[in-house]
């Protein structure tokens, strides 16, 4: 029996697929992709679909790239498997975790594997509690982040996660999370608010939380530096700075969630480096190994670890881990990676490209459908809204998609594009690799998406 064809047969669905409709699940078959190149996958039939969201943010290099094939294949014969931990490990691991810190803009870093990006920061917030701890400081244990933003899907990072629908449905304790407005510049702004000032507002009302909590209770402000789930609104100008220096006021640790934005989406290494943020602590993933093996980081401060090591050696232990944290085949593909954004020059086609991803989104913006566009690197998000009913209402950040973000995502599908549909808007982040050709082809099949949206809206 050909492979790709077991299970077929059944009358339902047996796998329950991630932010997918479970009914629909035991009662259509799903899109099901069998292989992959370049930017492409392809289905079942041999339609070729542009990963316009390089799947979940994470295929960085694209699809089917032999020397990482390679690197895998490799590690997979001299040894496929070997915990890291109790004082044992494979030269890959090592060698990766001296690697990934030399090139993190966190000053003396130290690293820790997982395997996803939600364990990443699952961890950091449980070493957080830690490190407090052993600081003399148990109180400061909560963890400000955003509202609208996506820190994850385990019951901690999901408590982050600023949706409140989403938290409710689970029954997902919250008690040391706390919230402040996601940036929405220009459409979240008052009427005459100049830039400066929006973003001031922001850091105020981040202000009044921290002094509402407690200050001594609180511990960490956790942010993407563009969040491209929230539906890629660039910061203000000044927005991080002005955070930085308020956190550091009150003794506050600032951790910058590189899940999505790290390893060259935004133009550099890091968002951080892009928007000139100096964290505390880095969590990163996906492009971490080019999405082709499962890999998490966090990459700590010789500040912050220091106190890691100093309770580790009161308890003798340090007593956290998982048994696939620092996989040696996911180390040695990742190895491979970061040896391919030097070879290849990643980021210097990353920066040349650019101009040419924002002038391509931009033209779409004479689409009756187009309100607005946007673009930070090479992520970006097409505002969409039926004529005539376009506006600020409409473009307020939710991870849930909204009927016509949906429509135009299905209809994107027909004509060979993959975009990621959230409320109000369309948000889009290509493989690094892709060219200027490539670019155009994109943006010829989504502007055949949005007019066959347009014409099937009622008249």
């Amino acid at each position: 029996m050909n492979v790709l064809a077991r299970g077929t047969n059944h009358p339902g669905n047996l796998a329950l697929l991630p932010f997918s409709n479970l009914q629909k699940l035991r009662e259509e078959r799903p899109l099901m992709f069998v292989r992959g190149k370049g930017i492409y996958t392809f289905d079942e039939q041999g339609k070729d679909y542009i990963e316009a969201v390089s799947t979940f943010y994470c295929v960085n290099l694209g699809f089917s790239d032999e020397e990482l094939i390679e690197a895998a294949v490799e590690q997979l014969r001299a040894l496929p498997m070997y915990p890291s931990g109790i004082h044992r490990t494979v030269p890959v691991v090592m060698e990766l975790a001296e690697r990934l810190a030399a090139v993190a803009p966190v000053r003396g870093g130290h690293v820790m594997f997982a395997t996803t990006g939600s364990e990443a920061n699952d961890q950091l917030v449980k070493f957080t509690w830690y490190a407090n701890r052993v600081a003399g400081e148990p109180t400061r244990r909560k963890i400000i982040s955003r509202r609208a933003s996506y820190h994850g899907g385990t019951i901690a990072t999901t408590a982050l996660g600023g949706s409140a629908a989403l938290q409710e449905a689970f029954g997902i304790p919250t008690g040391d999370s706390l919230f402040v407005s996601h940036p929405t510049w220009p459409i979240g702004a008052l009427p005459g608010e100049t830039e400066t000032a929006y973003a001031d507002r922001l850091v105020e009302e981040l202000r009044q939380t921290i002094e509402a909590a407690g200050p001594e209770t609180v511990a960490a402000f956790i942010a993407e530096p563009v969040s491209v789930s929230s539906g890629m609104f660039p910061p203000p100008q000044g927005y991080f700075t002005k955070i930085k220096a308020l956190l550091d006021g009150y003794g506050i640790r600032l951790y910058a969630d590189e899940v999505v934005t790290g390893f060259g989406r935004t133009g550099k290494m890091w968002g951080s480096e892009t928007l000139g943020i100096e964290p505390d602590c880095i969590s990163c993933a996906k492009g971490l190994s080019g999405a082709y093996q499962p890999i998490s980081a966090v990459v700590m401060s010789d500040d912050f670890y220091s106190q890691l090591e100093e309770g580790a050696n009161a308890a003798g232990i340090f007593n956290h881990g998982g048994t696939y944290g620092g996989h040696p085949v996911s180390a040695a593909v990742a190895l491979k990676v970061l040896d391919i954004y030097e070879r290849r020059n990643i980021l210097g086609h990353v920066q040349a490209v650019m101009p040419v991803w924002q002038k391509a989104l931009a033209s779409l913006e004479d689409h009756p459908l187009v309100t607005a566009t946007r673009c930070f690197g090479m992520a970006g998000a097409v505002q969409i809204a039926p004529p005539g009913e376009g506006g600020p209402a409409a473009a307020s950040p939710s991870l849930a998609p909204g009927g016509l973000s949906q429509q135009l995502y299905m209809a994107g599908l027909a004509a060979g594009v993959v975009v990621r549909p959230l409320q109000g808007c369309v948000v889009l982040s290509p493989p690094l690799i892709i060219t200027e050709a490539e670019i155009g082809e994109l943006t010829r099949r989504l502007r055949l998406a949005l007019d066959a949206t347009l014409a099937a809206l009622p008249r």
